[in-house]
Formats: C-alpha cells, sequence, structure tokens
C-alpha cells in the first residue's frame, strides 16, 4: 500500500509537470503568434471606420459598492471605443451604492418595455443619464437575485448589442479593453461566442477617475500571491488551451460572451456557485448539439484589474465559494465527461477540470498525511525524499518565473525590474505559505457542498480604488 500511494503522487506530479510543460509551449507559441497577427493597424482601424466595429455591451453587476462604483463606472465610461454601452445593475443594494450613482451621474428613470429573455429577480426601474457625457449609461434597479448569475441575466435582457462583456465593479478596465478583446471575433473564419483576456490585481496601483495611472504589484502578501497566480493561470494555462480551441472557462470577472447564444443557452444559472465555467460549458454543448462550428479565445494582453483579498479571512471566503462552485459543477455536467458526442469538452475540458483542478488538492492532502505517516513511522527514503521534494519545488517556481517572463516581454506593466523580481522572490515561497491555505480553503468548499451548509457568498471588504476612499464597506451576497 505504502509503495502503491507513492507511485500514485509519483505519477500525478510527473502528469501534471508534463502538462504544464505542454500548456507552457503551446502559450508561448500562440502569444508569439497573436502578437504578430494582431497590430496597433487593426485597433486604428476600428477607430478610423467606427461602423465596422461592432457593438459591445458592458454588463456590471452592483450590490452594496458604495466605495468603488464611481470609479469604476468612470473607468468603464472611459473606454476608447466606436459603439458601447455601459449597463450597471444595481442588485437589491441596501447602502447608497444607488444614491451615489443617481447624484453623480444625473440619472432619472426612464419608460422602458423590460423584456425577460431570461430569467432573472423582478426589474422595478430603468434609468438614464440626463447627461450628455453619460449618455453610454444605463443603469438597471432590480430586486436582489443572491448571486450575480441572477444579476448579469438582468443585464443580458437590456443589452442591445450583438456581444456584451461579463465584469464586476470591483473591476479597473484598460482604456483599449474593448478594440483588443473583439480583435479574434473579427478574424476568426469561426463563431467566436467568448473571448478571455488577462486579469491582475488592482491592489496598490493608481487609480485617478477610473483610470490607471500606475501599475504596481500589491504590497499585501495575500494579493500579491494572488498576481502570480492569475498570470500563470491566464498566461499560461489558458493561452495553452486556446491554442486546442479547449479554454476551460472565460472568468466571470472578465470576459466577452455572444449575447445569442447566452441567451439560446437560458442565460446564467442562478443556482450555480460557478456561473462562468457554468455558462462557458453550456455554450460550448450548445454549438455542438447545433452541429455549429465555433471558438473560445483568449487575449494575452492585461485588460482588467481586480481588487483581490486583502487578507486570509477575505481569501477563505472566495476559495470555499469557489470549491462549492467546482465540485457543483462537476456534478451537475458528469454527463460531458468522456462522452464523444461533445468533442474536445468530453475529452480534454472535462477530464482536465477532473483529474487536475478537482482532484488536485485532495490528493495534496492525503499525500501530506501519508508523508506525515511515513515520517512518524520511520519508512521515509530519505536518499529520494529530498530529492523529489525538491523536483516539485522546482518545477512549481519555474513555471511561475516564465510565467513573470512572458508577461515582461508581452507587455512590461512594471516600470521598474524590482517590481518583477518582487513577484519572482515571493513565488519562490508561495508553495509554503500561500498554497497549502488554497488547498485548505477549497477542501473546505468541497465539504460545504456535500453537507448542503453555509452557502451564501459571503461578506467581501472593498478598499475601494482612489486614496481618499479610506472606508470599506461589505458585499453580502453579490
Amino acid at each position: 500500500m505504502v509503495y502503491f500511494f507513492t507511485y500514485v503522487v509519483y505519477f500525478y506530479a510527473t502528469a501534471l509537470a508534463f502538462l504544464y510543460v505542454l500548456l507552457m509551449i503551446l502559450s508561448f507559441y500562440k502569444t508569439r503568434r497573436y502578437r504578430s497577427h494582431y497590430s496597433a493597424r487593426e485597433e486604428d482601424y476600428l477607430k478610423n471606420f467606427p461602423d465596422e466595429a461592432p457593438g459591445i455591451s458592458i454588463v456590471a453587476p452592483a450590490f452594496n459598492e458604495e466605495v468603488i462604483i464611481y470609479d469604476s463606472v468612470n473607468s468603464l465610461l472611459n473606454l476608447d471605443y466606436p459603439k458601447f454601452e455601459v449597463i450597471i445593475v444595481n442588485d437589491g443594494s441596501k447602502d447608497k451604492t444607488m444614491d451615489i450613482l443617481i447624484s453623480e451621474f444625473e440619472l432619472e428613470e426612464v419608460p422602458y418595455f423590460y423584456v425577460y429573455k431570461v430569467y432573472c429577480k423582478q426589474v422595478y426601474r430603468v434609468l438614464r443619464s440626463t447627461n450628455p457625457a453619460f449618455s453610454k449609461l444605463i443603469v438597471v434597479d432590480k430586486e436582489n437575485g443572491g448571486t450575480k448569475a441572477d444579476a448579469m441575466n438582468a443585464g443580458v435582457n437590456m443589452a442591445q448589442y450583438d456581444y456584451f462583456i461579463n465584469t464586476d465593479v470591483d473591476c479597473i478596465l484598460a482604456e483599449d479593453t474593448l478594440s483588443k478583446i473583439i480583435l479574434p471575433v473579427l478574424d476568426s473564419d469561426k463563431q467566436v461566442i467568448a473571448v478571455g483576456a488577462t486579469m491582475r490585481m488592482v491592489n496598490s496601483c493608481t487609480i485617478e477617475r477610473g483610470r490607471i495611472t500606475r501599475v504596481k504589484p500589491p504590497n499585501r502578501l495575500i494579493p500579491l500571491f494572488q498576481e502570480t497566480e492569475y498570470l500563470r493561470s491566464y498566461l499560461v494555462a489558458k493561452m495553452g488551451w486556446s491554442m486546442l480551441n479547449a479554454v476551460p472557462n472565460v472568468s466571470g470577472g472578465f470576459g466577452l460572451f455572444d449575447t445569442q447564444v447566452v441567451v439560446a443557452t437560458g442565460g446564467f444559472d442562478s443556482a450555480s456557485h460557478a456561473e462562468d465555467m457554468d455558462m462557458t460549458t453550456r455554450m460550448v454543448a450548445f454549438m455542438r448539439e447545433n452541429n455549429r462550428s465555433y471558438r473560445i479565445a483568449q487575449c494575452p494582453y492585461s485588460l482588467c484589474w481586480t481588487e483581490g483579498p486583502p487578507n486570509i479571512r477575505v481569501l477563505n471566503r472566495q476559495r470555499t465559494r469557489w470549491g462549492r462552485g467546482m465540485l457543483q459543477f462537476i456534478i451537475d455536467h458528469r454527463k460531458f465527461f468522456l462522452n464523444k458526442d461533445y468533442g474536445r469538452l468530453g475529452f480534454l475540458v472535462m477530464p482536465y477540470i477532473v483529474f487536475f483542478e478537482f482532484l488536485a488538492p485532495i490528493i495534496e492532502f492525503f499525500g501530506f498525511l501519508f508523508l506525515l505517516f511515513l515520517l512518524l513511522t520511520g519508512q521515509v527514503n530519505y536518499d529520494t525524499f529530498w530529492m523529489m521534494l525538491l523536483y516539485v519545488y522546482l518545477l512549481g517556481l519555474a513555471v511561475s518565473i516564465i510565467t513573470i517572463s512572458y508577461d515582461l516581454i508581452l507587455e512590461k506593466l512594471y516600470r521598474n525590474f524590482s517590481e518583477y523580481l518582487k513577484l519572482v522572490v515571493f513565488a519562490a515561497f508561495e508553495a509554503i505559505i500561500y498554497h497549502p491555505l488554497i488547498v485548505i480553503f477549497t477542501l473546505r468548499g468541497y465539504i460545504q457542498y456535500l453537507t448542503r451548509s453555509n452557502f451564501k457568498w459571503g461578506q467581501m471588504t472593498r478598499q475601494g480604488f482612489s486614496p481618499s476612499n479610506n472606508a470599506n464597506t461589505v458585499k453580502n451576497n453579490a
């Protein structure tokens, strides 16, 4: 039994290492091809010929976001693109979110025949600005639905364009976001149903009137670890999978979606705790079931900055929720697993999610307990123990360093090389400090789902973007 489990752990780690090496290679070629294929000329073309630019609706749900709502809306309205609208969905906020929106953006209720193309809780009113400077802004005031998915559906019902952006109000978007995110749609010979992009931590960045004027790595420990984790997820994993047209999910924090396909699949599932992964999967299934060619693209550029958990307590709530969503997703969509009718979804995406996303924390946890057992019973072979430990540690560190170098070559958003070095130095401690917490919190989410307990989204403390925002606010169930 001892030898069997040892070999299981060894071959699992080796398979994971091989997968990440493969994804790094695919990501490198995909990123290089992306940079050579898409240039500033394509973006300039959309600006010079605005009639050729597809319209994009930006949907951002808000629940108790009084600290950040002003900067967030300004950020969205400042985007440099010919044809777009900003739809803020006030999901029953109980603080001053709605008051700030009305006063700062000069809103008033307008008559509107609201059509429920996909299900959401009751919409009370639709508001628009009396100021022409805010003509692109629409605010939907609705009953609280308890989840972001319900609020997103309310925004999708309101969207007038063929594509919409799914984002959060705690996100700041780069000014050229829409021009960059739409290019894969215009260039593809297949229908592009979704496009993702790299997300970063906004913590410690300098924000002025909704614009990022200085990109800096986070000063606090948890967001700093998460910055590297996000880069690894987007620049290596998702860019690699996009080479195979098998992106597992387009993030709920930021992503472009085909409006008609989302409506045809019934919209976001309000009962799902992983609405982004659920939505991506159902869209792919819809295309396969209707024999339609499709593509999910990934943009390597950093287009979205989000506020990361400032401490362990908030990280616990976030990752526990993600853990619940992961297990729920696998159970709800188990019919796709190794199902030949669903192509890449059945034979690439679902096995990857099950074996390398879902099982990873379980194997790591029991592997740690098994190691303690071997240490206590004196069965550790120290001739190979340190070699194996170093092998796993250096592999993880190498992936992080390569990821950071990808970002350095791609954009160089940090001004100083020392700021990149900061990411590298702290990446060396990720496996010791940060990763064990992720394993514990994810397993806690699995247990919560199995015991059907504590299914609320929990509180999210907002720090605010502007230096003047010293107060915090709380997000209960958005």
